[in-house]
């Protein structure tokens, strides 16, 4: 009987006051470490660049990160194919729910960035992140630089070589054309100008029930500014869809977009 009492007593009287004391910043930790994110950095880029300072301060904040190095880095130049980066970005999600978390956000920096457009096509998230998303294979600048090596990445395996490493060519803004030493299949699966990284056939095929964070910065590249608001009102209606221009250049977008994202992904947490 006194002990339920007790337990009364605390309920309606001590629980309350403990609650409102208790430090906001353990309170957000609770809430968002049932929130995971997938980090994906730019071509030819590492998880230790430009995305790193996003992915550190999504950490501090309690929530569940996974800064994944993908095959368009510099190191595993194309290594897999784009299904395959599917499977690999898939596997993390699905640890990231085994450690608890309850909401998934895909979030990407240009190259990361379309790819996650693209992964939100197929795959069951809360939301996707589109950095400064760029590198379609199906943009005019990309059809000019790297068109004679997308033919010859297809008269490679017409002729039954597809799977012998050779020698293509790859274009980034910043960098220009360079090589890369990859096969002619795996290649084409990435540079395909109708395949899975033609940006304008990912926002359109974007489901209506994933809404989609699209950053572009102020002072992105002049192509990417160019076709922002085609890209942008080419994705499906979702009330929570947004555009969002911070005062930055293509590689500071993710450090100048960090409270946008924790503030973003912690509404919709909030109320799926």
């Amino acid at each position: 009987m006194m002990t339920s009492i007790f337990y009364r007593f605390f309920v309606v009287l001590i629980f309350p006051i403990v609650s409102a004391l208790m430090p906001l910043n353990v309170i957000a930790e609770t809430n968002n470490s049932k929130i995971g994110f997938v980090l994906m950095h730019g071509k030819g880029g590492t998880p230790l660049k430009y995305i790193s300072d996003l992915a550190s301060s999504l950490e501090r904040q309690g929530f569940l990160v996974a800064n994944l190095e993908m095959p368009w880095s510099g190191r595993r130049n194309y290594d897999v194919t784009v299904q395959a980066a599917e499977s690999e970005v898939e596997a993390v999600l699905s640890s990231l729910r085994g450690k608890g978390a309850q909401k998934v956000f895909v979030a990407g920096l240009s190259q990361g960035g379309l790819f996650a457009l693209y992964f939100g096509t197929k795959h069951t998230i809360d939301g996707v992140i589109a950095i400064a998303p760029g590198g379609s294979a199906s943009s005019p600048v990309f059809r000019e630089k790297l068109g004679e090596s997308v033919e010859l990445a297809r008269k490679l395996v017409t002729e039954s070589k597809g799977d012998q490493k050779t020698r293509l060519l790859d274009f980034e803004s910043a960098k220009g054309i360079y090589p890369i030493i990859t096969t002619p299949k795996i290649y084409l699966s990435w540079f395909d100008p109708d395949g899975a990284m033609n940006q304008l056939k990912a926002v359109q095929r974007m489901s209506p029930t994933i809404p989609v964070l699209f950053i572009v910065p102020t002072n992105d590249y002049p192509g990417l500014l160019k076709v922002k608001r085609q890209m942008f009102d080419a994705l499906p209606n979702n009330i929570r869809t947004k555009l969002y221009e911070p005062d930055s250049s293509h590689v500071g977008s993710p450090s100048a977009s960090i409270k946008e994202i924790i503030d973003w992904t912690s509404e919709i947490a909030n109320v799926r």
